[in-house]
């Protein structure tokens, strides 16, 4: 009862709101407010075998499948959301989002064959300085409703915050491939891999790991993110 008491006590004067709009307070175990939910700029690329998000990497690697569960936009409801799960101690966002999305790509054949779900990994510096990955929180929710194993440790990431500034884009890329790695060769060779982030971008990073794992023999690779950024 004395917990009850104090709990209710600290939602009076620390509500918890919506990690989108800040504004409207949540229901027990969601990240968005009604309004939010209904509002925010959801894709359908799920449904599809060929999209935006897939077209970002025709003619660089392969994929069975690519999605996103967001447009995103600066200055954004989404961005907002974005910005609490990565900057702002936020993981149970990455967890909710993934397990939410994670319903709705297994209504898909390309998605529902999926063996492994594999983070996008974080330098472990940057892990310790953040304190989690917010990739590996996404794939652990997107593992829970699609009932697939997750692998934190499938890739690593070898270099840390090196600038990209001067380089070419061709040499922009090497520098990305080169700076991640495989680090359990054994448990995704032959499987179908599921490479999840957060926001897809220039897609560079993601064709990076994706790279890595298709080097295996007899691997497939499909992708997942939170958002996609670009114009709609």
């Amino acid at each position: 009862m004395k917990t009850t008491w104090l709990h209710d006590l600290f939602d009076l004067f620390f509500p918890n709101l919506c990690f989108a709009c800040q504004k409207r307070e949540l229901q027990k175990n969601a990240v968005l407010c009604y309004a939010c939910h209904r509002s925010l700029p959801t894709t359908d690329m799920h449904t599809m075998k060929e999209n935006r998000f897939t077209d970002r990497f025709f003619g660089r690697v392969y994929l069975q499948a690519g999605a996103a569960l967001y447009h995103f936009k600066e200055d954004t409801a989404v961005q907002q959301l974005i910005h609490q799960f990565k900057y702002e101690d936020k993981p149970k966002i990455g967890r909710i989002l993934g397990e939410q999305y994670g319903h709705q790509l297994m209504k898909n054949e390309q998605f529902s064959s999926v063996d492994l779900i594999v983070p996008v990994p974080l330098h472990p510096k940057k892990e310790r300085q953040r304190g989690y990955n917010q990739s590996d929180f996404f794939a652990k929710g997107l593992a829970n409703s699609m009932k697939k194993p997750w692998l934190k440790t499938g890739l690593k990431r070898t270099k840390y915050g090196e600038s990209q500034t001067r380089k070419s884009q061709t040499d922009r890329f090497q520098n990305v491939l080169e700076s991640f790695d495989l680090r359990d060769n054994a448990a995704l060779e032959g499987k179908h891999i599921l490479i999840v982030d957060d926001v897809l971008t220039t897609g560079a990073t993601l064709e990076a790991c994706a790279s890595k794992v298709l080097s295996l023999p007899n691997t497939k690779v499909s992708m997942a993110t939170i958002a996609i950024a670009g114009t709609i």
